[in-house]
């Protein structure tokens, strides 16, 4: 049996992740801050490890066949660069030297579809250029396919993911908008969306067949927000009222946010997020479905996953 190391094993897509690898007949060694986070299958196969990417790791990993890198800071809110490039690439390139200590023949490295354009003269579309989080990951990309004649790396590009474990909750929020709500206030642009259960078998399939050097997009479906939220609200036959937010409204609260986040606050309200709520921020899954030979689940299928995790959580007072 093949074993994995896995960073960021208490998350959405790490939860999922380990659940899908110990279907698949892996062995898997999960490092998370505290093992009591993790709220997914318990098995003989799995080992939990507590401790952080920015720490000595080779001990950690050894005897493992393969790394999956999932952990990053991925808060949006965060006015600083250098904290972003302190845990997305330093802490990638300490996973990456363990990696390559270890003897370790393959690295998927998890990073975001939003440092990835279709233009091919640019890397990366506008407004993710401006991301401190979007920029580290990228950074953390050409880091690691720099080595990739020392091992083989490839690198994983998921959407917007939905589907259960999303204890915090964090793209789950997007669920919690429109659950039993009269009025359902949505932005004007759209997204990708895809399960994140799809997500977890891409990054199996990223292990098995995955290319040394290239980058997979694991999207699911394009929707408009608007059309995100009719999905929702006929899956839970719940009567709302959908009010489009203007774009020039999202903008001018977006730009007041940029004042707060240069005074030292935190806040989610920014030019950048607004812009991205903005546009039609669409994806394609083609390269993943032929080479990495997977099938992309629609989005009802994850809502629904969804909205029963996160149903489960509220009625037990876990979530808001």
């Amino acid at each position: 049996m093949k074993k994995v190391f896995v960073t960021g094993s208490s998350g959405l897509l790490g939860t999922n992740l380990i659940e899908e690898l110990l279907d698949n007949d892996f062995v898997v060694k999960g490092l998370v801050r505290d093992p009591q986070n993790y709220s997914g299958k318990k098995s003989p196969e799995l080992e939990l490890i507590r401790g952080s990417i920015m720490e000595e790791l080779d001990a950690k990993m050894e005897g493992c066949d393969f790394v999956i890198h999932l952990a990053a800071e991925t808060a949006q809110n965060i006015p600083d660069y250098n904290h972003y490039h302190k845990i997305n690439v330093e802490g990638t390139m300490n996973v990456l030297e363990a990696t390559l200590k270890n003897g370790i023949r393959k690295l998927v490295y998890v990073s975001t579809a939003n440092t990835v354009s279709e233009d091919p003269s640019e890397e990366m579309k506008f407004p993710f250029t401006r991301s401190f989080y979007a920029q580290s990951k990228l950074g953390a990309e050409k880091a690691l396919l720099e080595k990739k004649g020392e091992l083989e790396v490839v690198i994983a590009n998921p959407t917007f993911m939905l589907g259960a474990y999303d204890s915090k909750p964090t793209s789950g929020k997007i669920i919690l908008m429109g659950m039993d709500r009269k009025f359902i206030f949505h932005p004007p642009g759209g997204k990708n969306f895809v399960h994140v259960r799809d997500v977890a078998k891409g990054l199996i399939s990223c292990l098995e067949h995955g290319i040394n050097g290239e980058r997979y997009v694991l999207a699911g479906e394009n929707l408009k927000y608007r059309q995100f939220f009719e999905r929702l609200t006929a899956l839970t036959n719940q009567q709302s009222m959908l009010i489009e937010v203007p774009k020039s409204l999202l903008l001018l609260g977006g730009y007041a946010g940029d004042l707060l986040l240069k005074m030292g606050f935190r806040t989610d309200i920014n030019s950048v997020n607004m812009h991205s709520l903005s546009m039609n921020n669409y994806y394609e899954n083609q390269k993943s479905k032929e080479e990495l030979q997977i099938d992309f689940q629609n989005t009802d299928a994850a809502i629904i996953d969804s909205l029963a995790y996160l149903t489960k959580m509220k009625n037990s007072g876990l979530a808001g």
